[in-house]
């Protein structure tokens, strides 16, 4: 019985990353809702398809998106587009013009946005499990990953 159940969990195991990859393959399976959790701060992120075939992923939720005062929406402030310095910090469009590349089995071609540094670097996107999104943010080939996990599809 013990061989069955470890050969059950070797079988379980061994799929994981073939179905993770399964993800990879379809262009649309980036569409759905996300948890972030960056430095203690959590989001949710929500991931659209564009008329041009491209994803963008915008923040809709902030677990604390108030000042000090805990009446005023805590802003953008540090965005290098002045005019999109008022746009509330539940509103922020991370990333924008995200493609598919069917060949490297990931999403690429794209800037993403780091608010609290109002930094925009390259980002590339793949799934590392069903439910978990990576995110690698490059500049100069130094980077950043960052994990999404799926909330709802």
């Amino acid at each position: 019985m013990k061989k069955f159940i470890i050969s059950i969990i070797c079988a379980v195991a061994c799929a994981m990353p073939s179905f993770a990859q399964g993800l990879n393959d379809k262009a649309d399976n980036i569409i759905g809702e996300y948890l972030t959790d960056r430095g203690g701060s959590k989001s949710k992120v929500r991931i659209t398809k564009n008329a041009d075939g491209s994803y963008d992923a915008k923040v809709f939720w902030v677990e604390n998106p108030y000042e000090a005062d805990g009446k005023t929406k805590r802003k953008d402030v540090k965005n290098p587009d002045k005019a999109l310095r008022n746009v509330p910090v539940d509103q922020i469009t991370l990333v924008r013009g995200l493609k598919h590349n069917a060949a490297e089995k990931n999403w690429g071609g794209a800037k993403i946005y780091d608010p609290t540094k109002g930094l925009k670097v390259n980002a590339t996107a793949e799934f590392e499990t069903p439910d978990k999104l990576k995110l690698r943010g490059t500049i100069l080939g130094v980077g950043v990953t960052l994990y999404w996990t799926r909330i709802k599809e």
